[in-house]
């Protein structure tokens, strides 16, 4: 499992146009435009140390005016949104990797062991602590009576949120090689649903782990292993009988909710994942492309390729706005009619795997070296004027 891991990771960091490799395109150099939003930063916050390239996925979670966020070298935080006052911390003494997530008065974390714990949503205090069989690294979904938790070795399990006892495990193939990430459970009514390193997106129900559907949504194909990648890392989108997912090497696909039917797919590689809005499919494609898709057919609506090649998140929706963030820690919001470039702000220097939250007017990001970082974008659609512009509008180099 190891040498899987390590042999994705190093495939991403190519994938990611590495500059020390004279055969790969570099990343493209930021372009200088007229910022159309003013980016203020609110508060900020050093939750863990830096990950050291672990790609782990640790980024924060909105609930209630609550921020709820975790480091790796332990420490679980609940924050006030709007203030960033620490409400309570909790020193866990795991490598955190994956979540966290929160639901049923319980916030679930998981960790590189394998390890997953429970800390109560108003205390802090831990519930209950259990291992599993391998990395946790996609964020624990929390249902009404069960923490589902995806591990590397292509388990699903769900875990009682009373005291953490394996409730049903089901298991995929995993390929022999795989991108460095898993893809994280969702609940959809009475069902949990989760994409997979082969390609496929499987339903289950809920109560009892019973497979309701899977769909092959990619097909490997090529003579390498490389080219035969085609993982599911991003969480699938669901929008009432609708179901919205992409993966790397392979399809952006809408499916039937309650049968897996897909209804039109497009050939499209992302490994972070998708944002979904009322009629629109926003998607940072794995060279760098930020692409705008209508959901009924999966036409493509705009393209903007000024951020080739920057490792980019998937994206989030920051009202008229997208907004993604970057292998060196900028974050830059894009029109989301139009694609055009509205705002650029770095929050920190370092790369950004996870994708920014949006919550009450404010964006969350939570870089790689540790760094919690709350702001808020505003403007009207003219030029904002030079004193009040974003500091890193200006072209910047690698």
């Amino acid at each position: 499992m190891m040498r899987k891991l390590a042999l994705g990771l190093t495939f991403l960091a190519l994938a990611l146009g590495a500059c020390s490799d004279k055969d790969v395109d570099p990343p493209a150099a930021l372009v200088t435009f007229s910022p159309k939003l003013a980016v203020s930063r609110v508060w900020s916050l050093g939750v863990g140390d830096k990950d050291r390239g672990l790609r782990l996925a640790l980024a924060p979670t909105s609930v209630d005016g609550r921020i709820y966020a975790a480091g790796h070298t332990g420490w679980v935080y609940a924050l006030d949104g709007k203030s960033g006052k620490v409400l309570w911390k909790t020193p866990t003494k795991l490598p955190l990797a994956g979540g966290p997530g929160v639901g049923s008065g319980l916030v679930v974390i998981g960790a590189t062991d394998g390890q997953v714990v429970a800390l109560d949503v108003t205390t802090g205090a831990k519930r209950w602590q259990v291992r599993t069989s391998g990395e946790v690294l996609a964020a624990p979904a929390v249902s009404v009576s069960s923490a589902l938790v995806r591990t590397v070795d292509g388990r699903i399990r769900a875990l009682s949120l009373i005291d953490g006892k394996e409730q049903w495990l089901d298991e995929q193939q995993v390929p022999k090689l795989t991108l460095r990430g898993t893809a994280p459970p969702v609940v959809a009514g009475d069902a949990v649903i989760c994409g997979f390193d082969d390609g496929r997106v499987v339903a289950y129900a809920l109560s009892n782990g019973d497979r309701l559907w899977e769909a092959a949504v990619s097909t490997s194909h090529g003579k390498t292993e490389i080219e035969r990648l085609v993982d599911i890392d991003g969480a699938v989108h669901v929008s009432g009988r609708d179901l919205f997912v992409v993966g790397f090497q392979g399809k952006l696909s809408m499916l039937a909710l309650d049968s897996g039917q897909v209804w039109w797919s497009r050939d499209l590689s992302s490994y972070r994942g998708l944002a979904l809005g009322d009629e629109t499919i926003y998607v940072a494609t794995a060279d760098g492309h930020v692409d705008a898709l209508r959901r009924r057919d999966g036409t493509v609506i705009w393209s903007n390729d000024k951020l080739l090649r920057r490792g980019l998140t998937a994206p989030a929706i920051d009202g008229d706005a997208i907004v993604v963030a970057d292998y060196q820690g900028y974050l830059h919001w894009l029109d989301r009619s139009t694609g055009v470039l509205l705002a650029r702000e770095r929050v920190k220097k370092g790369r950004v795997t996870n994708a920014p939250i949006v919550a009450d007017g404010m964006v969350y990001v939570q870089g790689d070296n540790g760094q919690l970082t709350a702001l808020r974008a505003k403007g009207n659609g003219k030029s904002v004027p030079a004193e009040v512009a974003p500091a890193n509008s200006a072209q910047a180099g690698n």
